[in-house]
């Protein structure tokens, strides 16, 4: 407990310096995660690489033009996109565990993700193109939205006060439910089959800047959303009576809450499949490290979970290489143990509440 109040303390009164010290650890996690693969390379050249062709900087040294277009049209994209993605599922994460004071949910186990994939699946089934290259983001967030909706509905029903245990299991029910359909549409599928299963499976792998420029607005967008409401998640934790009594408009901002995080879950999945625990774990830790005010939960949760999954992905890179193993893999084996601690924590706590 002593290092835990000792880093909220150093947060409090050393804010810049937090900040600071992530960034940088950050910026390290990209170098490195860009200088590891397949091809050795050297961290001079990926220094060099980066600021003399990537920022047009005049350093002088001849490069060599493979290792340019290894670093800038290969692992760059790749890495940068690792980087959203994660900042986006773990910005969610903290979010739905706010509105919803559970700190089980997250867009995995609230069955957003499953619900944006199977959008995302049937429009690469059935080649859909409504509105072009937006087509794939926009259907996967509003089945992720459709999902989220029905969940809670449905735990309403057997729980009006949405008890932490009801909401996951509802979830549950419902990743299971989508997950016949996504299998349906994979047993279907005949050539596809091998991309869709690996595409299910998550990856930030044969992506390019242009999958960046899809996910960029949308980080963007979603972010802010919940930036602005970050006032409201805090009285949230208090619960919606206590949040309308200071003054919140509860309906609206619980909307405003969940659209936005849907926008960041939606969008992921569109450009990286199911990439499962990320905004469970990550939240979870930023929350015990920093405290749970949402003014620095979320910003800190976008750069910590950003780092944790190119972290994840250089290690799906590098464990069997030269093949590769889909990334979800890797969150999954960190995810599930960490899940089942906090169930088994949760209920402990509440023997002890009950005997007391």
């Amino acid at each position: 407990m002593l290092p835990q109040r000792a880093l909220q303390q150093f947060l409090n009164t050393h804010k810049i310096a937090v900040y600071a010290g992530a960034i940088v650890i950050t910026l390290f996690v990209v170098i490195a995660a860009v200088r590891f693969g397949s091809v050795g390379l050297s961290f001079p050249t990926v220094f060099f690489v980066l600021f003399q062709e990537g920022l047009n900087i005049p350093l002088g040294k001849e490069l060599d033009p493979g290792h340019v277009q290894i670093i800038l049209h290969i692992r760059l994209p790749r890495v940068l996109l690792a980087l959203f993605v994660g900042a986006c599922l773990a910005v969610a994460g903290a979010a739905f565990q706010g509105l919803l004071r559970n700190p089980l949910a997250d867009p995995y186990t609230l069955g957003v993700s499953s619900g944006a994939a199977l959008g995302a699946v049937a429009v690469l089934f059935f080649q859909l193109a409504f509105f072009g290259a937006w087509t794939l983001p926009l259907v996967a967030m509003g089945c992720g939205f459709l999902t989220l909706v029905a969940v809670l509905y449905f735990t309403k029903l057997l729980s009006p006060s949405l008890q932490n245990e009801t909401v996951v299991l509802a979830g549950i029910i419902a990743s299971a439910f989508l997950g016949a359909g996504l299998s349906l549409m994979i047993a279907m599928s005949q050539d596809e089959l091998r991309q869709v299963i690996n595409w299910l499976m998550g990856s930030v792998a044969m992506r390019g800047w242009a999958h960046i420029g899809l996910l960029l607005p949308l980080f963007v967008g979603g972010f802010t959303l919940l930036f602005f409401c970050r006032n409201e998640l805090n009285a949230f934790m208090y619960g919606e009576e206590t949040a309308q009594h200071l003054g919140v408009h509860v309906v609206q901002k619980k909307y405003i809450v969940l659209i936005a995080a849907t926008i960041l879950t939606g969008s992921a999945v569109a450009v990286s499949g199911t990439i499962g625990f990320v905004g469970l774990v990550v939240p979870h830790m930023c929350r015990t490290l920093f405290g749970s005010d949402y003014s620095h939960l979320l910003p800190l949760a976008a750069i910590v979970g950003g780092s944790f999954l190119v972290v994840c992905d250089m290690a799906a890179r590098v464990v069997v290489s030269p093949a590769e193993l889909p990334i979800g893999v890797v969150t999954a084996l960190i995810g599930a143990p960490t899940f089942a601690w906090m169930l088994y924590r949760s209920q402990r706590a509440k023997r002890r509440d009950q005997v007391t």
